[in-house]
């Protein structure tokens, strides 16, 4: 197997933490394991070779943080920020916005789950009224999982989770027992490429962010400022909610506490 050396481990973790936020100083035997069919692939003796492919060839970089970055979620994992969207938020925006649209950015979307689980929930909350424009925008780095999420197609254990009246309504088993997503909940997502660390595109701001379990890549001074990029593209009044296994130092961001996973920007 080829083996990274120091200078060029040093060398791949400094690029991609600079670029794309993403700490990977504890992952030396991670690269070497999941790296290694690629260099053999093209025939390279050492990780140089490697390093200066990606640093130019932006789908070899794909490759690299598909391989590195574990994309594991399902329908309504942690569910309280869903209940807390249909309790809390949802009531909120029905008293209190008069034009009728929601912005929702699921960012680090992975396969999807998490984004069309939440149009399912605004599907039966305003199901009495067709009015509301709820699209939400559905972003990550990888256009593996991208295509993945756009296709909407998924595994029974992905679905383990799910209300059963949702998976009657909205999913339909395929002929190789996996299920795929109607194109009622398809067509309200937009999912597109976006680098968290670079700037923000976006003309005009959320009511409600989902970041989760994205952060634990990025070391505190990455999530410090990536939290401070959130809290600037929320509406006042908007919501944050990150894993429950992350936290935002309160003392570094102007964002109020309102329960373990969930913020608000007052």
């Amino acid at each position: 197997m080829i083996q990274l050396t120091d200078a060029e481990f040093n060398e791949l973790v400094t690029y991609i933490k600079k670029n794309y936020g993403i700490n990977l100083i504890k992952k030396r035997l991670l690269i070497e394991a999941r790296m290694y069919s690629v260099l053999a692939k093209h025939g390279f003796t050492s990780f140089t070779e490697y390093i200066n492919l990606i640093k130019r060839d932006p789908a070899e970089l794909n490759t690299m943080l598909n391989k590195l970055t574990t994309n594991h979620t399902y329908f309504m994992r942690e569910p309280r920020h869903f209940e807390f969207l249909k309790d809390v938020i949802l009531p909120g925006q029905k008293q209190l916005n008069k034009n009728k649209v929601l912005k929702i950015w699921s960012a680090g979307c992975s396969t999807g789950e998490e984004a069309y689980t939440a149009v399912m929930v605004m599907k039966d909350f305003f199901a009495l009224d067709k009015t509301w424009d709820y699209r939400i925008l559905a972003t990550d780095i990888s256009t593996h999982v991208l295509e993945r999420a756009k296709l909407g197609v998924y595994s029974p254990e992905s679905l383990k989770s799910i209300p059963s009246p949702w998976e009657k309504r909205y999913f339909k088993k395929t002929s190789s027992n996996e299920y795929a997503i109607s194109e009622e909940i398809k067509r309200e997502v937009i999912f597109k490429r976006l680098n968290l660390m670079e700037p923000f595109p976006f003309r005009s701001r959320f009511d409600l962010i989902f970041c989760r379990n994205v952060m634990i890549y990025f070391d505190q001074q990455t999530k410090n400022n990536l939290i401070k990029k959130f809290y600037d593209i929320l509406k006042p009044g908007g919501y944050l909610f990150i894993g429950h296994s992350e936290t935002v130092q309160r003392d570094t961001v102007d964002f109020k506490y309102i329960e373990p996973s969930i913020y608000l920007k007052g």
